[in-house]
């Protein structure tokens, strides 16, 4: 028999795109999206609102399990890689590329808009959730849904049917079980299923943990008070428990054994208010868990609210951090977590577990590299190179420590492509090589933080020489990009590996940057099969290319 589970649930699993700007628009506004660390103005995260509160209990130490359906598509394996990080385990039914005679279908997604104080506004596409069915749950999942020790969904992007189907099964094998009212009814009922079965699902809660905005539609006679809405919910679809969160304030709490509004915790500063509620969800479940009463899992679950806004996406990246954050923010009694799967999972990793997660990083960040890049960039530097060429002029290549290694490689490839390039050592230069650069000539400088000293020396003395530069870097403000004629985004947020210092995804984004600029200036002068044959008249290359 399996291992039994603390939570399960079924629901949003999204890819987060975040983007942050001065302020949200209306209608026909334009504005500029915001640039962070020099990774551009839009960032990739996991959430979801079940993801995202499974996340946080899972950081707490619960036992957590997902399930559910995603595509195979670079979302999904975005949000699975996610899971697995975090400990989750997970139960997901993963829908092909194509489904019979239709469109490809496409993992949850959504577009998040965050303003300067922390505010935001989202866009979901629910993709393959929303595909899901309540025959689907009831034949692939309900042996998963057994092994809970409750059961959570919600109503915000799966469909009302699906969701009663696993509130269902869990009531019939005696399982608790927790909804998450996440957005008004109406916009439910506009895209999930009929007035009956939402009716059903409120109903089914054993647990209803609404947002006082979602919630105030349903009880207009509450008259906007937290506590009051939460006492008339209970009353009307006969819930045990109902919790209204309402933002910063807290929450309120109408029980059996409690009734009463538990004050919300400062967050040192509100960068993202995205998922603040699911959090808080997840501290709910972990009080719940150890049983320390209503008013201290309240606190628990404020703490973990605020311990949300203060970082960037609604998922804990870091779950260890995560954690340390909420005990740190936490004010009622002490008890013991659990251990944290998520965190264990850091700490003594599967051998080949640190590989495969570089492998999963790096992909992520070419993904956002093309993303950021429209190819104007490429095009200013092939001129640049091609006006050199055009007055005699001839391409240099330099860069310091593991750039070097790639300033190697990048003369090598772009003279095998006909554009002839030389390596240029960077501290050899300051020792009489810069005479190998002439005037008219371009230089290729290729650093990730474009602050190196040695390399920033040799473009300085460049100046002299009438010799543009093109800069190949991550760091989009740094003194090597000022001073560069053109600058070529080579940024990346993460390197992936176990300290996340030494130089793997942005080695990458460098060369492929490097091989994308080669590629145009290869184009642009119609080099051909019988130019490279010339460039290659031995090896495996050169003979692939006279056959072919």
């Amino acid at each position: 028999m399996s291992e039994s589970l603390d939570v399960v649930g079924i629901g949003s699993m999204v890819v987060d795109r975040v983007h942050r700007c001065a302020r949200i628009l209306g209608p026909d506004q334009k504005g500029i999206l915001e640039d962070r660390l020099g990774a551009g103005a839009v960032r990739e995260f996991a959430g979801g609102v079940v993801l995202n509160h499974l996340a946080w209990a899972a950081a707490l130490g619960l036992r957590a399990g997902i399930f559910g359906r995603q595509a195979d598509d670079p979302a999904g394996r975005l949000l699975r890689s996610a899971m697995e990080a975090a400990g989750i385990e997970y139960d997901i039914a993963i829908v092909g590329a194509i489904v019979g005679e239709t469109e490809a279908e496409s993992s949850s997604v959504a577009e998040i808009f965050i303003d300067e104080r922390g505010d935001r506004t989202i866009y979901m596409a629910p993709g393959t959730t929303a595909g899901t069915t309540a025959e689907q749950v009831r034949t692939a999942h309900a042996d998963f849904i057994r092994r809970a020790g409750r059961l959570t969904t919600e109503v915000s992007q799966l469909p009302l049917a699906a969701t009663l189907a696993a509130l269902q099964i869990a009531r019939e094998a005696g399982i608790p079980t927790v909804v998450d009212l996440d957005v008004p009814p109406s916009d439910a009922l506009a895209t999930l299923g009929d007035a009956e079965t939402l009716d059903q699902v409120l109903r089914s809660a054993d647990l209803l943990k609404p947002s006082k905005a979602a919630a105030a539609e349903l009880v207009p006679e509450a008259g906007g008070d937290a506590l009051e809405i939460a006492h008339c919910l209970r009353e009307r679809f006969g819930n045990g428990v109902v919790v209204v969160t309402d933002g910063a304030a807290g929450c309120a709490i109408s029980a059996l054994d409690f009734a009463g509004s538990v004050a919300g915790v400062r967050a040192k500063e509100i960068v993202d208010t995205t998922g603040a509620g699911d959090a808080f969800l997840a501290g709910l479940l972990v009080g719940l868990r150890h049983e320390i009463g209503w008013e201290d899992a309240a606190r628990l679950a404020n703490a973990c609210g605020a311990a949300c806004v203060e970082q960037l996406g609604a998922f804990p990246g870091d779950p260890e951090l995560a954690r340390l954050r909420v005990l740190e923010l936490y004010a009622g009694r002490s008890f013991e977590l659990g251990d944290s799967a998520g965190v264990a999972k850091a700490q003594h990793p599967h051998p080949a577990a640190a590989g495969l997660a570089v492998l999963e990083c790096g992909a992520r960040e070419i993904e956002d590299l093309r993303r950021r890049h429209d190819g104007a960039a490429f095009m200013a530097a092939a001129e640049l190179i091609e006006a050199a060429e055009g007055g005699g002029g001839r391409v240099h290549v330099t860069g310091v420590g593991k750039a070097e290694h790639v300033a190697h490689y990048a003369a090598s490839l772009l003279s095998s492509t006909g554009i002839p390039a030389a390596f240029l050592h960077s501290t050899e230069a300051m020792h009489g090589s810069l005479g190998q650069v002439v005037a008219g000539d371009v230089v290729i400088a290729i650093s990730n933080s474009g602050a190196t000293e040695e390399l920033g020396q040799v473009v300085a003395c460049l100046e002299g020489f009438d010799a543009p530069v093109v800069a190949v870097t991550g760091g989009l403000e740094s003194r090597l990009a000022r001073t560069a004629s053109v600058v070529l985004d080579a940024a990346v947020t993460r390197e992936g590996g176990p300290l996340n210092l030494a130089p793997r995804a942005s080695v990458a984004a460098e060369i492929l940057v490097i091989a994308a600029l080669g590629a145009v200036l290869q184009e642009r002068r119609n080099f051909g099969r019988d130019d490279y044959v010339r460039c290659h008249p031995a090896g495996e290359l050169g003979r692939r290319a006279r056959e072919e």
